[in-house]
């Protein structure tokens, strides 16, 4: 196992009051003894004040330094933080003398990775420490909390002890076929079966509600050009994040940006107003709307206040949520559709659809508010308590293991071909296997951890 000892800059760099710089593996007390003056191994824990320096003796700056010796420490291995003055020249300098003391740059997610390796964590819940770094909203950094507290990888490692149960079932079944009276009664594998399968099932339910977390709500904004469609994304990201003119066709790109509406995140975007067109700049803009319009969650249509609906708003309005039965507005769509009249401000009766007015702020917190309640509806029903699915990988791994249990389920019944349903039980049993890193597979560990910054 590769332990050699790593550093990285472990806060993010420029002009701060303090950088932590992390120094992990083996030899990594050796290799603080030739920077930090002083240096004791002895005191666990517990920050000291001492001064760094260089190989040539020069100071290089007054900090504090704290020992985690193996393996009570982040990664499992001896580990050192180091903490100075933070800016452009202290951390680099610091880092270059424990560069040459030994240590060599980590590469990003190294120090978690270390983690899963020496079992301080698996690999659901080292994806919980990266999806908390990334957190932009408060639901985010609460679902990821609880991942990475090890919810989800507890109802994993449940589920994998029923397989297993189910295994070593079908294992009776093997060695002991003429035992009709023994201690496995008539019926018991299929019972198990069947409920390890529904347990499966009912977590896999939670993987869109999840995701959606994670990765937050895709809220799009369509409507005819000049409707305020990009006044009112500004409004509600807080800043001139577009570009506003009363001319129409001004936005030709998509434009998306993150915020959070209650503590859910939301990703904003705003699409080039949707009419025919014949200029190819402006029709390529509009293309790209269609694309995002096809993937959103909700999708906002802009309709001026005290203005009838024409007939492609009313058709876009009444689509179908079913792209199958049809779309009467050419879209393939299974977001559903929210009618915004934007400039209420300037009439009296707003028409179907929220109210909203970026100049009096009516509306806006209502307009947020609903946006939460659709997007969110599913998650709104996920407890704090209970687990959830979060990543692509995650899904995939339970759906494998979902479909090596239903070609399980036809061969016990019947003549019952029970060698061949415990091969499948037993491919059932490695996608979880995969999925929490019971078993060292290189390229899963990469794919997680590529993402990962350097000091993590």
């Amino acid at each position: 196992m590769v332990s050699d000892p790593i550093v990285a800059l472990a806060t993010p760099p420029g002009r701060a009051a303090l950088a932590v710089i992390r120094l992990s593996g083996d030899g990594a007390f050796a290799v603080a003894a030739r920077v930090v003056s002083g240096f004791r191994v002895d005191r666990p824990r517990r920050a000291t004040l001492a001064v760094f320096r260089d190989a040539g003796g020069h100071s290089l700056d007054q900090g504090l330094y704290t020992v985690f010796p193996r393996p009570e420490s982040y990664s499992g291995e001896d580990m050192v933080e180091l903490s100075c003055h933070g800016g452009l020249v202290a951390p680099v300098h610091v880092i270059a003398a424990l560069t040459a003391a030994g240590a060599r740059q980590a590469s990003p997610g190294e120090f978690t990775r270390r983690a899963v390796l020496n079992g301080k964590m698996d690999l659901v819940q080292a994806e919980g420490v990266g999806d908390l770094v990334d957190a932009t909203a408060p639901r985010q950094a609460r679902l990821a909390l609880h991942q990475l507290d090890g919810a989800l990888s507890r109802r994993l490692e449940r589920l994998r002890d029923q397989l297993v149960a189910l295994e070593a079932l079908l294992s009776y079944d093997i060695d002991f076929p003429e035992e009709d009276d023994g201690p496995l009664p008539p019926g018991r594998v299929d019972e198990h079966l069947e409920r390890v399968a529904g347990d499966i099932d009912r977590l896999l339910a939670t993987a869109p509600a999840g995701e959606r977390i994670r990765e937050g709500a895709l809220v799009v904004f369509a409507g005819r050009p000049n409707t305020g469609k990009s006044s009112l994304f500004n409004s509600l990201l807080g800043l001139e994040r577009a570009i506003v003119t009363d001319i129409p066709g001004t936005t030709r790109d998509a434009i998306e940006s993150s915020t959070e509406f209650g503590g859910w995140p939301v990703r904003l975007v705003d699409t080039a107003g949707l009419r025919a067109v014949a200029e190819p700049v402006e029709r390529l803009g509009i293309e790209v709307s269609h694309r995002y319009l096809a993937a959103a969650d909700l999708v906002f249509l802009c309709i001026e206040a005290g203005r009838e609906l024409d007939r492609e708003e009313r058709a876009f309005l009444e689509r179908p949520l079913d792209p199958a039965e049809g779309d009467a507005s050419g879209l393939d769509m299974g977001a559903r559709v929210l009618p915004v009249r934007t400039k209420a401000d300037l009439v009296d009766e707003a028409g179907e659809g929220i109210p909203v007015s970026v100049v009096t702020g009516r509306g806006l917190d209502r307009l947020k508010e609903e946006t939460a309640r659709i997007a969110f509806s599913e998650q709104w029903q996920l407890t704090d308590l209970e687990p959830a699915l979060t990543r692509e990988r995650h899904r995939e791994a339970l759906r494998r293991s979902q479909i090596a249990l239903g070609e399980a389920r036809p061969l016990l019944t019947g003549d019952r071909e029970v060698v061949l349903a415990a091969h499948h039980v037993r491919e059932a049993i490695r996608a979880l296997d995969e999925l929490i890193g019971v078993v060292d597979i290189e390229d899963v560990l990469d794919r997680v951890f590529a993402s990962f910054c350097v000091g993590k």
